[in-house]
């Protein structure tokens, strides 16, 4: 069996609980993986805001959900406050819209081709928003631009913030000393954040500069460009599209 990764060290950022199935591909591919989780998810201390966001349930007319994180916080507390039938949904991509259906919502609203807000946006279906109430269900803070976009398109937009993002990352010492080592030659990252904190923990490091990020999504690439950063995009989410891409780089070096 041919073994496209073999001696490469690659360092995952993912939760160790989202990275299991890529994780195992990785090293079925012959590759050593480096768990440096760069985010978590925590629930929020307090949900007051939320809920008196989102009461009365009946008010809007559209959910929009910018993660899968956010339907797994976000979608238990809609169903204790009764989801109202007229209520549509929609999703900033595939793997959130899927996690919708596993709460037994079968028609949303996704983009087709780069799964973000501008392509959320694109979508015939949010041009003309006069009248309508939406609800955006995402983590503490975040971009502004979809809520943003649909306040100028005449839409009342609320926020229900039901989660928020962490780092568990003091330092990039392990990063630092396998790259010293030559046992890490690729760097993965799924998330603005994850950049974000990667970036907290390592500054300007000589050795980041040096190491590939392999990311998932346009976006990410150009903001990890503007830091100078080499950088290498799947265009697309998932497992797959990230393996193939790492197996693509590999294999012509």
């Amino acid at each position: 069996m041919t073994q496209p990764l073999a001696g490469v060290h690659i360092a995952v950022t993912r939760p160790p609980e989202q990275a299991t199935k890529l994780n195992a591909a990785i090293a079925q591919a012959g590759g050593s993986v480096i768990s440096f989780p760069l985010l978590d998810i925590a629930s929020l201390p307090d949900l007051s805001a939320f809920h008196a966001a989102i009461t009365p349930l009946d008010q809007f007319d559209r959910a929009i959900f910018i993660s899968s994180n956010a339907v797994q916080y976000g979608m238990p507390l809609l169903q204790q406050a009764s989801l109202p039938a007229r209520l549509k949904f929609a999703a900033i991509g595939p793997t959130t819209a899927s996690a919708l259906g596993s709460f037994g919502v079968a028609e949303v609203l996704k983009p087709s081709d780069r799964f973000d807000s501008e392509s959320l946006l694109a979508l015939p279906e949010l041009q003309q928003m006069q009248g309508q109430r939406v609800l955006i269900v995402r983590g503490v803070g975040g971009r502004e631009v979809l809520a943003d976009t649909l306040k100028q398109r005449g839409a009342d937009v609320v926020f229900g913030e039901c989660y928020r993002r962490v780092n568990p990352q003091k330092n990039a010492d392990v990063l630092a000393q396998a790259y010293a080592g030559n046992q890490l030659q690729a760097i993965i990252i799924t998330s603005s954040e994850a950049l974000r904190f990667l970036l907290d923990v390592a500054g300007e490091s000589d050795w980041l500069k040096a190491v590939p990020l392999f990311v998932n999504h346009d976006r990410i690439a150009e903001q990890a460009q503007s830091h100078g950063l080499k950088v290498i995009s799947a265009g697309q989410p998932g497992d797959e599209a990230m393996l193939q891409l790492l197996t693509k780089h590999f294999q012509s070096q």
